[in-house]
Order: structure tokens, then sequence, then C-alpha cells
């Protein structure tokens, strides 16, 4: 008997499990560093680095197998739908070279200067990540096809 799995079709959900866990990550180590608690920080945000690198990687391994995928959704909810996936993307690419660029400040220990990058990269990535999730959500749960 042979068992085939379908890994394409799990790579949504996946996909929408790192951005929550990314999300959660990168709150925790915002919480942590307003409390002066840099060691939790630190591995918090380190983590959140690995989890958003892992989703990239099947993001691309995703879209490069499946291609796009038409939203099912009809009305005015495509306009919401639409305006959120723009935003998300425009964003996300921003904040891939912010979110490295930060990252990098603090491992040389430019902490004044990754302080003042950290202002714009967590929010953006913030939104990325929740707005990921919502989108995930309509696209899969709310407008099948």
């Amino acid at each position: 008997m042979k068992i085939t799995l379908d890994i394409l079709s799990y790579i949504p959900h996946i996909l929408a499990v790192l951005n929550t866990l990314s999300a959660i990550l990168v709150s925790i180590g915002y919480f942590n560093i307003r409390r002066q608690n840099k060691g939790i920080h630190k591995i918090c945000m380190i983590a959140a680095l690995i989890v958003s690198t892992i989703f990239m990687v099947f993001y691309l391994y995703y879209h490069a197998k499946v291609g796009y995928i038409p939203f099912a959704g009809e009305g005015d909810i495509r306009y919401l739908y639409f305006t959120l996936l723009a935003s998300h993307v425009i964003l996300a690419a921003i904040a891939f070279p912010l979110v490295l660029i930060t990252a990098g400040l603090a491992a040389r220990s430019k902490f004044n200067t990754h302080k003042r990058f950290a202002r714009w990269a967590l929010p953006i990535w913030l939104y990325v990540s929740v707005s990921g999730v919502i989108i995930y959500v309509m696209s899969f749960h709310i407008y099948t096809q």
C-alpha cells in the first residue's frame, strides 16, 4: 500500500500557524524589552526571525508550485480583500529588509540605532503577520471555491 502525502494542501495552514507564531514571538519580545528583560527579548526576536525564514521558504515553494489562486469572494468583500492583500504585500516587501537591518544593528550592539529602526520594523512586522492570517482565513475558510 502506497501512501502519498499532498504537502501542498497543508502549506496554507502551516503558513497561517507560522504567521501567528511570528506575531506572538514579536509581541512577547516587545513586551519583554519594555520591561528591560533583554535576554527574553533577544530569544523571542531570534525565534521570530527563524519562524519568518521558515515561513518564507514554505511560501516561495507553495507559490512556485501552485501559482496564483483566485479569491472566491464576490461583491464588496473583494475590495476589502484586495486592499488588505495589497497593503500586506507592500509592507511585507518593506518589512523584509527593515527587519534584517534592525536585527543586524542589534547583532553589532548598535542599540540606539537598533531602537530607532525597531520602532518602524515592529509594527510593520506585526501588521504583515496578522494581516497574513486574516488573508488566510478569508481565502481558505470564509470564501472558499
